[in-house]
């Protein structure tokens, strides 16, 4: 064990993996410190990776040369791509995992890259000068570095509950991090609680799978990773279940029990993601909710209950789900919980995610105040490039808004902050007819390749996509056929609703064509990309010539040291906002919550 490297990670969830694999790619001598190895990766609530906006990102992280995508490749169990009835820019790739197996993956991933790792407990940062240095372990080692990356998830002064009983962990069955907060504190760093909570889990065999609704894998079944494609030859089933209002009854009348309305937790939980509890007491007049069954693995006798996160006694738990069809005789396996924990606002932070307090100190995920394995993952990414440059000395790496989901993240983080757990959705993206999950390669590939990330082979075959995709579309554009004994445009014909590129290809005898015999292959390998360029081109076009004034204010700098207070014309709430956050342009002000169009105009014409 030597005592100094370039960059130090502190935690093992999603967002440290991609850090770790990050810097260590890039060629920094990096460490990541966990409190065990066994559970790097662990997936502390539900056994999915992706979903709405969270499959974009997955998309983009293993676009830009980060694993998720791939590790999720080699681990599922079920691939589903969600929102298919709505517009293209609405699907997003959802898959069920094998919980075991993901964590296999990624320690065979970290010994194959001989990833220094260590198994001990962060209580202390060394910091000097608002500079960070290192950091002091429980273990009283006194390791040194240029940089550090804090990514503890729910283990800052953790704490879980269950009914009227609380104790210290950020996990179950795991300890909690304690004096980094209260340390970080003293340096100007401001901390608040949070909260989140997971589901029951459940004995496989005490389910009566015939009283619930089977939920299938798609039948050509995709991949998240755009370089490393492996098929489903088989897919498990997960299921639907439903409550009633015999199970909303036992936990209205338990409310008091449950630690968020007890006064044990009174802080913000996940909005999108709520408990039990919270569904059944804001949604009076609903006489069920949909709960999903997810299998844990391909052997395991696990089962998650998907939307039923509970903090209830465990007596009330138990009575709960046995009033739901299917689950009558049901055993569980371990009970749901929530679990309080400290985060950082994130408007403390730089676009890179560093500090703004404290030199070369990075956070990421959780303590960042997302929610999502996602979330984290794509912060551990951008975290781990952005220490790696900085002390390199070379110019930060900043995803626009218009670039990818990622950087719709963290410009809103860094730019609004948030005061309950942030998840991604595709509503959050003002531009998500560009930012769809079959481009991403397409999109951030090249970005990847010049940071490092990516291999010249795997940059090579998406500049041949882009080739083979633009010859298509132009052959589209320019070809005519009979259609209804009428001449007819491809494109034109394209652009009738329920007309597809299998249809034509089926139908209208193209098949005799040499340019279709050259290219048939990839009319099929890339149709749906080829198809949203050829119906939705009209409004891609649109949104790039917003994309370009945006672009004006975006480049258009503010002074580091500016003094809103001596523009007079500026409303008090607007000087105080913008001093308080500093934005850095223009175009960040403008989406700072509160600053108005007309405080924008005024800025410009002092800044210019």
């Amino acid at each position: 064990m030597i005592n100094k490297y370039d960059i130090i990670i502190v935690g093992g969830g999603h967002s440290g993996i991609e850090a770790i694999l990050a810097s260590h790619n890039l060629g920094a001598k990096s460490l990541l410190i966990t409190m065990n190895i066994n559970t790097i990766g662990k997936m502390s609530c539900n056994p999915s990776i992706g979903g709405i906006g969270k499959g974009q990102i997955v998309r983009e992280i293993d676009a830009l040369g980060g694993y998720m995508g791939k590790l999720a490749d080699s681990s599922m169990i079920q691939f589903r791509m969600l929102n298919k009835s709505k517009g293209p820019a609405m699907w997003s790739p959802r898959a069920q995992i094998d919980r075991k197996l993901y964590i296999k993956n990624i320690l065979k991933i970290l010994k194959k890259k001989k990833i220094n790792i260590l198994q001990d407990i962060v209580i202390k940062l060394i910091i000097k000068n608002k500079n960070i240095l290192g950091v002091i372990t429980k273990n009283n080692k006194k390791i040194f570095s240029k940089s550090v990356i804090l990514t503890n998830g729910t283990f800052l002064n953790g704490k879980i509950c269950i009914g009227n009983k609380s104790y210290k962990g950020g996990r179950i069955n795991e300890k909690s991090s304690i004096g980094i907060s209260e340390q970080l504190k003293k340096h100007g760093i401001i901390y608040n609680k949070m909260k989140t909570g997971t589901s029951p889990r459940i004995l496989k065999k005490t389910i009566n799978f015939k009283k619930l609704f089977k939920q299938k894998g798609d039948k050509n079944n995709n991949n998240f990773s755009f370089f490393k494609n492996k098929k489903l030859k088989k897919q498990k089933n997960c299921y639907i279940a439903f409550t009633n209002p015999k199970t909303h009854k036992i936990i209205i009348n338990n409310l008091h029990k449950s630690p968020f309305y007890n006064g044990i937790i009174n802080n913000n939980g996940p909005r999108y993601c709520p408990s039990i509890e919270d569904k059944v007491l804001k949604f009076k007049n609903k006489n069920k909710h949909q709960i999903f069954i997810e299998p844990d693995g391909w052997k395991s006798n696990i089962i998650y209950i998907n939307g039923f996160s509970t903090s209830l006694p465990k007596k009330i738990q138990y009575k709960s789900i046995k009033t739901i069809k299917g689950l009558e005789k049901v055993k569980i396996l371990q009970y749901g919980y929530a679990v309080e924990y400290d985060y950082f606002n994130p408007i403390q932070l730089k676009l890179t995610l560093e500090t703004k307090k404290i030199n070369n100190l990075f956070f990421a995920g959780q303590i960042n105040g997302t929610t999502g394995y996602e979330e984290a993952a794509c912060q551990g990414l951008m975290a781990g490039i952005n220490a790696y440059l900085k002390i390199n000395s070379k110019k930060p790496f900043i995803l626009k808004r218009n670039e990818g989901y990622i950087g719709v993240l963290i410009d809103d983080l860094v730019n609004k902050g948030t005061k309950e757990p942030y998840r991604i959705f595709t509503s959050r993206a003002e531009y998500r007819i560009l930012l769809r999950q079959d481009n991403a390669d397409i999109r951030l590939t090249k970005k990847g390749y010049k940071l490092g990330l990516i291999k010249k082979k795997y940059f090579k075959k998406v500049i041949k996509k882009k080739i083979v995709i633009k010859k298509i579309i132009n052959y589209i554009k320019n070809k005519t056929i009979i259609f209804n004994n009428k001449k007819i445009n491809i494109k034109n014909l394209l652009l009738r609703p329920k007309i597809t590129i299998d249809y034509i290809l089926k139908n209208l005898n193209l098949i005799n064509n040499k340019f279709i015999k050259n290219y048939i292959k990839y009319f099929f390998k890339y149709k749906h990309i080829i198809s949203n360029y050829i119906k939705y081109e009209y409004y891609i076009k649109k949104e790039k010539k917003i994309v370009k004034l945006m672009k004006k204010l975006e480049y258009l700098k503010i002074p580091k040291n500016f003094n809103y207070f001596k523009i007079n014309s500026l409303s008090k709430e607007a000087q105080e906002k913008l001093n308080y956050y500093r934005p850095f342009s223009i175009g960040q002000a403008s989406r700072i919550s509160g600053i108005t169009p007309s405080d924008i105009n005024i800025l410009i014409i002092y800044i210019k």
